[in-house]
């Protein structure tokens, strides 16, 4: 796991792999706040009404703009994690060579099934994480809460995503050890700005070097 992350790291810091994150940071910043500016009186309301029933008189005044404030972040979040599947796949087979020079392509992922995975993940997250939203502000709980819900977001799209470039349907199954901790890893991301637009390329990073990587 210490030379995945060694080598994912490196990764991250070469100039393919920052020019394609600033190209994706910046297409998703416009389209998730010209989003989240059309629907944020609907938001705030959605969220004012939700927490009414918390008995924390400061989360029902002073938190419903703050909650709906962290609902924009998730969107942009969502729509870096949308944009990176459906666009990395050229940068992955580059990184993937650069390393393991023999590794052959065996497939490519289909669009339309990234898109649906991406979709069904962020419904999932978005879900839990307005009926996670008291635990949130609880120290130490609501960050480890936090960052495994990002994982969800990123987790299953990104195992088909490499996986459909480099293993075979039949041996896929047999490559889904540790998705979970791999995920939460490259979600800490999510917790500095700016960094944060690197997570789902990350966390795809992450899990090219931990399939490639291992021994046959």
């Amino acid at each position: 796991m210490k030379q995945v992350i060694t080598k994912s790291l490196q990764d991250i810091l070469s100039k393919d792999v920052i020019v394609f994150v600033s190209k994706i940071g910046l297409r998703s910043l416009a389209l998730s706040s010209l989003f989240v500016w059309y629907l944020w009186g609907w938001l705030s309301s959605f969220i004012a009404s939700y927490i009414s029933w918390i008995p924390w008189e400061w989360l029902q005044t002073s938190g419903a703009k703050f909650i709906t404030l962290g609902l924009g972040y998730m969107i942009f979040i969502i729509t870096i994690s949308l944009f990176t599947s459906l666009y990395s796949e050229k940068l992955l087979i580059l990184l993937a060579k650069k390393h393991y020079p023999e590794v052959s392509v065996v497939g490519s992922a289909n669009i339309t099934t990234s898109i649906l995975l991406t979709l069904k993940a962020s419904i999932v997250f978005l879900i839990l994480f307005i009926l996670f939203i008291p635990l949130l502000f609880i120290p130490i709980l609501g960050q480890v809460t936090m960052l495994y819900l990002w994982s969800i977001l990123i987790k299953e799209p990104t195992i088909y995503d490499v996986n459909s470039l480099f293993i075979s349907k039949g041996r896929a199954k047999q490559k889904n050890k540790k998705t979970t901790i791999i995920a939460m890893t490259a979600s800490l991301f999510n917790y500095v700005p700016l960094l944060n637009i690197f997570a789902p390329l990350f966390a795809q990073i992450l899990f090219l070097h931990n399939i490639l990587g291992e021994k046959p």
